[in-house]
């Protein structure tokens, strides 16, 4: 049984930092998903795949890991590039592209 730990990204629909400050620890599908005939839905039949725990920190989610002999993974957490522009970039007299209406 293995776990993965990770901190997740926003959501494409946030604009801000929320929920996004705590770790996750998820365990990996031990059996593939299979495809119901009848209906057509995807099923499992793996119940550690709905299990999600949070923490507050990466060193409780490794230290409970440890506790209970899980082998895991950590995956770090990808800065985002900020880029920082303002409006009046738009009307500058050194553009490279003329911006025109």
């Amino acid at each position: 049984m293995s776990a993965r730990i990770f901190s997740p990204a926003k959501t494409a629909m946030q604009s801000g930092q929320a929920k996004t400050g705590h770790w996750v620890l998820e365990f990996d599908p031990e059996m593939p998903r299979k495809i119901d005939p009848l209906m057509g839905y995807t099923t499992s039949r793996d119940m550690k795949s709905q299990i999600r725990l949070t923490f507050e920190t990466r060193e409780e989610a490794v230290a409970y890991a440890e506790k209970n002999g899980l082998a895991y993974r950590v995956q770090e957490p990808k800065e985002a590039k900020r880029r920082s522009i303002s409006y009046a970039e738009n009307f500058r007299y050194d553009r490279k592209i003329p911006w025109t209406h």
